[in-house]
């Protein structure tokens, strides 16, 4: 039976309108995205099948294009969409982390860094620059590697720095591998920013190491 023939209340799209999205199950909401099913099978019934087959909702958002336009139902368009929606969810969470009076909540700042790097494929480098009341002035992607690490250049850090005429920074960066445990090589990259950064009087509060769900902070550790 096609969705349009389903009772008001059980349509996704009419649900969302009338309970609000936090009614919706993934595939519900998966469903409205995909707008169409495929031969034989709603849109409901096709979101559920793509849950399945990428082992949940992650699975699904991380999946890269080849797995992902190789599923019926889907393509290139789609893939497109979808890439677009992460990015403009990404900027919100960005922008609403900016606006903010000062970094009063450690755990926004985790929530924000496990949304930008938790799923990536490979090792990135990030910076938050900050101003002199520890309010958020831009965040930046400065180095980017592979899955076995990434070249951090304190020259560049402090040019970056200095553009954006930051008092303080938070650095971050992720291990694909999940394992947030920072390792010897993040300690003495740490330790040589602090030093290069404390030549231009701009302050390093904490580096945050992103895995699966995860962030450790070098602050916490004791080791800034």
């Amino acid at each position: 039976m096609p969705i349009s023939d389903w009772p008001a209340a059980e349509r996704p799209r009419e649900k969302l309108l009338a309970l609000g999205p936090a009614a919706l199950s993934e595939a519900e909401l998966l469903a409205i995205f995909l707008r169409t099913g495929v031969d034989g099978k709603t849109a409901v019934d096709l979101a559920r099948d793509l849950l399945a087959r990428f082992e949940g909702l992650r699975g699904l958002l991380s999946a890269d294009r080849t797995s992902f336009c190789a599923c019926r139902g889907l393509g290139p368009a789609k893939y497109a969409q979808l890439q677009a929606l992460l990015e403009i969810s990404r900027r919100h969470f960005a922008e609403k982390l900016q606006r903010a009076n000062g970094l009063t909540s450690p755990r926004a700042t985790r929530e924000f860094l496990l949304a930008r790097l938790r799923d990536l494929a490979h090792e990135v480098f990030c910076c938050l620059f900050l101003d002199n009341r520890n309010r958020v002035i831009h965040f930046e992607e400065l180095f980017k590697g592979t899955i076995d690490g990434t070249s951090v250049y304190p020259r560049e850090v402090v040019k970056h720095a200095l553009a954006r005429n930051a008092a303080a920074v938070i650095f971050a960066h992720n291990h694909p591998s999940g394992v947030a445990e920072p390792s010897q090589a993040d300690e003495c990259i740490t330790q040589r920013l602090k030093d290069a950064l404390a030549l231009v009087d701009i302050r390093v509060l904490d580096h945050l190491v992103v895995g699966d769900g995860v962030c450790v902070s070098f602050a916490e550790r004791g080791l800034i």
